[in-house]
């Protein structure tokens, strides 16, 4: 009587089927969360009116710098040792003051820097202004 041995197979784990799934999964989510959008009227609130009309305006003042390396404000021409002084009293007490700074092509970034380090000592908004492409 011979008895009968096993044969050593490994049973085999079939990854093709699980990777669609993984796959189909991954697009399901990436389609989902484009089509998400947050909702932003969801909260209906009262707002209060006002009694004036008018809406506070900001003020903006005009810094440039020419290509002869020349600071203006307000058109007016500046030295650079007055530039803060001058800046300080043109803001005065404004609570948002904005500073437009209009620069020739030419300048070094130097004469760039040196306005933008007077805004941030002043705590005053910058903004660089450009000109559309032709």
């Amino acid at each position: 009587m011979k008895i009968k041995t096993r044969d050593n197979v490994r049973p085999a784990l079939e990854m093709s089927s699980m990777t669609d799934l993984v796959f189909l999964l991954l697009i399901f989510f990436m389609l989902v969360t484009t089509m998400i959008v947050p909702n932003v009227n969801a909260l209906k609130l009262v707002l209060p009116n006002s009694t004036t009309s008018q809406k506070q305006k900001d003020l903006t003042i005009s810094v440039a710098i020419n290509e002869n390396m020349q600071y203006f404000v307000a058109e007016q021409p500046v030295d650079v040792a007055n530039l803060r002084a001058i800046l300080e009293q043109k803001i005065g007490s404004e609570p948002n003051p904005t500073i437009i700074l209009h620069t020739d092509f030419n300048v070094p970034i130097s004469y760039v820097v040196t306005v933008m380090d007077i805004a941030n000592k002043m705590k005053v908004k910058l903004v660089l202004a450009t000109q559309p492409e032709k």
